[in-house]
């Protein structure tokens, strides 16, 4: 529901922060927050100067978000709440204590954004690994459907299909800054702000990224926008941010690329830079990168023990990003090839490559869908190939499962879930299934032999899995 400012509804505001490297969406009540009054649709600076005043703020006390704090502390500061379940209809949905009229806004951001910050950190790696074996329980039921009773698995155990191992522990902080912009979260209600991104790395380069609904705005009007947004950022009370770079988009859809509609460089430089594993990266605006540094280095040091690659494996790493997994890779195998979507990540990993003195590494920008079927195709000679697939929350599409599948050169695949619970289900299925000749899987089916979760969002019931399948 809407807050009315002194001339127009406020909608719910959608803002992106993340501390390290990449995208970590956040959607949250401007009711949360002082209602601003705003004088008109065209820029002012007051909100901008809430933003910059709130970027200095953690949403949470830092010995609570870093994991510092002990159990005795945290119980000692805080009742331990757990999130409730969510029920399917909105209109009866329990609400906690930390989410009650009379929490700050600060507690009720903190239980949305990081529902388990009140939780000790033994506790919440508990509440993950529980989660992680329920999913592993689901593929069970789901593999006795299609394949009857009969399950080919490494595990003794009846209700799991694989051993899981215990959550691999992350050690990073996290803050989440966020502050009230006057967005566009339903097009059709009007307003223009649809979301500002924050990404930054470990030396403290900090890109931003505006997202700009236009509307009906003229040309000279939104030149007027961006005019405005760099000078205060660069000169006015937004400076104190010290950005590295500032990007505008505008995007009249919920997402676009930017090929749809171009980054704008409004200040600053192109890219900003990462170190991880003894590489630099170089990072775009709209290039995926995972969220801590830290914990990349530990999930991809992960992915590498479950690979068991060798000097004479093809290595291919689908949804490859800016090509991070297969470079940390490359000194390993034979050869690195990456697919990945987005133009502008492809570049980036082209340029890594380069300047790490990598040569062996071969990247290809398209649809995985259609390039990896064909790239298979092409391929000569009889080394033995490994696959790594690090899909979006949406999972692979079935084209490049069943190329994974029918593809007898490929015969350890690791996948990277970060919402197994989700479509990778299918994936999952589809992989470890029979044969299936109307569905056009002819190839052996994969087994599952590890499963290892990676705890990447600390305080939140999120992480990645880590699936290793082989054949």
């Amino acid at each position: 529901m809407g807050v009315t400012g002194r001339d127009k509804t406020v909608p719910k505001v959608a803002v992106c922060f993340a501390r390290a490297r990449v995208v970590v969406w956040v959607r949250v009540l401007l009711g949360w927050f002082p209602v601003l009054p705003l004088k008109s649709t065209m820029y002012s600076p007051v909100w901008m100067r809430s933003l910059c005043q709130h970027l200095g703020h953690s949403l949470a006390r830092k010995r609570f978000v870093s994991g510092l704090a002990s159990d005795e502390e945290l119980r000692r500061n805080a009742t331990v709440c757990p999130p409730e379940p969510k029920s399917r209809k909105k209109k009866s949905r329990n609400v906690s204590a930390l989410e009650g009229e009379n929490s700050s806004w600060e507690e009720r951001l903190s239980h949305a954004v990081t529902p388990l910050w009140t939780v000790g950190y033994e506790d919440q790696l508990k509440v993950k690994f529980d989660g992680q074996k329920k999913i592993l329980q689901t593929l069970v039921s789901r593999l006795k459907e299609v394949s009857g009773e009969h399950i080919t698995s490494p595990s003794t155990r009846e209700d799991s299909c694989c051993p899981l191992q215990p959550v691999v522990p992350s050690l990073y902080e996290e803050y989440i800054k966020l502050s009230p912009l006057d967005a566009c979260l339903l097009f059709h209600q009007g307003g223009h702000w649809r979301e500002i991104t924050v990404r930054t790395n470990r030396t403290g380069d900090t890109m931003a990224i505006v997202t700009f609904h236009p509307q009906d705005l003229s040309q000279e009007e939104l030149c007027l926008q961006k005019e405005s947004l760099k000078e205060f950022f660069t000169r006015g009370p937004g400076a104190v941010c010290n950005l590295t770079s500032l990007y505008f988009q505008e995007s009249t859809m919920t997402r676009c690329t930017h090929e749809q509609s171009p980054y704008q460089l409004l200040h600053g430089e192109p890219h900003i830079f990462e170190e991880l594993l003894g590489l630099k990266i170089r990072i775009s605006p709209d290039a995926f990168f995972q969220v801590n540094t830290a914990g990349a280095e530990v999930l991809y040091k992960t992915i590498a023990e479950l690979s068991h690659v060798s000097r004479n494996t093809v290595f291919l790493d689908v949804c490859c990003g800016t090509g991070t997994i297969g470079l940390s890779m490359a000194n390993q195998v034979s050869e690195v090839l990456g697919i990945e979507l987005i133009e502008n990540a492809v570049e980036d990993a082209k340029w890594n490559a380069s300047f790490n003195g990598i040569s062996n590494c071969k990247f290809h920008s398209g649809k995985a869908e259609v390039v990896l079927p064909e790239l298979l195709l092409t391929l000569q000679g009889n080394h033995p190939f490994t696959a790594v697939v690090n899909p979006s929350r949406a999972g692979l599409h079935y084209r490049v499962t069943r190329a994974i599948r029918n593809c007898r050169r490929i015969r350890t695949l690791v996948y990277v879930s970060c919402k197994p619970q989700g479509e990778a289900m299918r994936n999952l299925l589809e992989l470890c299934c029979p044969t299936n000749d109307r569905k056009k899987l002819t190839g052996e089916p994969f087994t599952l032999k590890m499963a290892v979760p990676v705890d990447m969002f600390p305080h939140t019931n999120h992480c990645e899995l880590v699936l290793l399948f082989e054949r």
